[in-house]
């Protein structure tokens, strides 16, 4: 019986922790139209606090382009640029110069940061008297 009560209290300590942890992230804009030539940026908002983030473009043909990973401050490839706010939870992608060969899907993929003490259960051992 206390063995049951025991998994059954970790189960529900498990979804508690899932519940805390869960985060939000947000794009924007959903869509976006330029001219050649012109610069744009796209906005990853998250909602809890992060180690890094990723920005990913996928072409038309469907193929998943790794862009950067970027921890801290500013990171640039060519025309392209990703910074990171860490104390406001957003990161941007600036795209100069804007090519046909822009043209694509962006994507934006946040690590949690985790701590020691991140939903870790403890279970204090039965007393025996």
């Amino acid at each position: 019986m206390k063995t049951q009560r025991r998994v059954l209290l970790s189960l529900l300590w498990i979804q508690i922790c899932w519940l805390r942890v869960q985060m939000k992230v947000e794009q924007s804009p959903g869509v976006l139209t330029l001219q050649e030539g012109r610069n744009s940026s796209l906005i990853c908002n998250y909602s809890i606090s992060i180690r890094n983030v990723q920005w990913f473009q996928q072409n038309p043909d469907g193929r998943l382009i790794f862009l950067f990973y970027i921890a801290s401050g500013m990171q640039q490839k060519g025309r392209l640029k990703s910074t990171i706010n860490s104390k406001e939870r957003y990161s941007q992608l600036y795209i100069r110069d804007s090519q046909p060969e822009d043209s694509a899907t962006y994507f934006c993929a946040v690590d949690t940061q985790c701590s020691a003490d991140t939903c870790r259960l403890y279970i204090k051992p039965e007393l025996r008297t």
